[in-house]
């Protein structure tokens, strides 16, 4: 498996995996479709250095999936936070993918300027919430039915992993 920063060629894939997601459970809270020019704004923020990253993983020529850190809030007291987020295709679940995904971006963020990784996983998602706590995150609330899709209200733990 190959993991590296993104390329906006790796758009197409990672909004297949978000529609696949969208449309066969509530791990995300998209509600129709979205497009390669939707997502052209978020790709925009990452960089190969710094505290916002995009990251990929492959083997051979099948895309595996995508794991983000991004800004939490567009306000300056919030300069060291960031929001991590993961997402697999079906091939890449359970397989080791999102480990090493998550090794590869929190390994990158050494030496950034991180005190506090936050992620929001929408509920229940067992999975998620043992790769979190695998690398050191920690729950600290739950906003509870709080979003709506399909006519179902949503909620969601959020976690966090403090740098020392």
């Amino acid at each position: 498996m190959r993991i590296e920063p993104a390329v906006e060629a790796d758009l197409a894939a990672i909004v297949a995996i978000l529609n696949e997601t969208a449309a066969n459970s509530t791990a995300n809270f998209d509600t129709r479709p979205i497009g390669v020019a939707d997502r052209r704004r978020w790709f925009g923020q990452f960089a190969p250095t710094g505290p916002y990253r995009l990251l990929v993983a492959r083997r051979g020529g099948e895309f595996l999936g995508y794991a983000a850190s991004q800004r939490y809030r567009d306000h300056e007291a919030f300069r060291e936070t960031v929001e991590v987020s993961i997402a697999l295709d079906a091939g890449g679940r359970g397989r080791g993918v999102g480990s090493a995904l998550y090794r590869a971006l929190f390994d990158s963020l050494a030496g950034e300027p991180v005190h506090v990784a936050l992620a929001g996983i929408a509920m229940p998602n067992d999975a998620s919430v043992a790769l979190h706590r695998k690398f050191g995150f920690t729950e600290v609330g739950t906003f509870r039915e709080y979003a709506v899709k399909n006519g179902e209200y949503l909620s969601s733990l959020w976690m966090q992993r403090i740098w020392d």
